[in-house]
């Protein structure tokens, strides 16, 4: 008998997110991801939800609505400056910049756009505003040790993952 995804159990997965407008793969994590289900919610509510009892092997897709989750894109949260007022080391696309406003809030902006008179910052999460669908491919379903249940995730394997990331999707 098949071990099916619940709580407490060890899941690891791949998946891939893709703008179901354009059709376009926006991010993908082909190295195996590891959690423990129910208790390390990596992934947005609705795609745990989903992935209840499901068995390694299965492929699933999630349709999300990007407006839901992140909100509308908000176009004040987009601006340009003149490239010499910006420092050389953010003056690449995908580069993120941490920045506080003057209540001390602060927001993480992605650098989209660099030529040579100006760059652009873009504060919306990327996902924002968009209708995507998660692809994810369950490879692995089995009990969680004690260990991984006290960290919510696979005990010292696999590469450091960005936890902003995780939280975008």
């Amino acid at each position: 008998m098949r071990e099916v995804v619940r709580n407490g159990k060890f899941v690891e997965l791949t998946y891939k997110v893709r703008d179901s407008r354009t059709g376009h793969v926006l991010t993908r994590v082909e190295f195996p991801l590891g959690y423990v289900h129910g208790h390390n919610e990596i992934l947005a509510p609705s795609v745990h939800m989903q992935l209840e009892g499901r068995s390694a092997g299965d492929v699933i897709e999630v349709p999300i609505d990007g407006n839901q989750i992140f909100g509308p894109r908000d176009e004040s949260l987009v601006f340009s400056d003149r490239i010499e007022n910006v420092p050389e080391e953010y003056r690449q696309v995908g580069t993120s910049i941490l920045m506080e406003n003057d209540r001390g809030q602060t927001r993480s902006f992605l650098v989209t756009q660099v030529d040579d008179e100006m760059l652009t910052v873009d504060g919306n999460n990327p996902l924002s505003g968009r209708q995507i669908v998660f692809t994810l491919e369950i490879l692995t379903v089995r009990d969680a040790t004690a260990e991984e249940m006290k960290t919510g995730g696979a005990a010292g394997a696999g590469p450091d993952v960005d936890p902003a990331l995780m939280r975008a999707v």
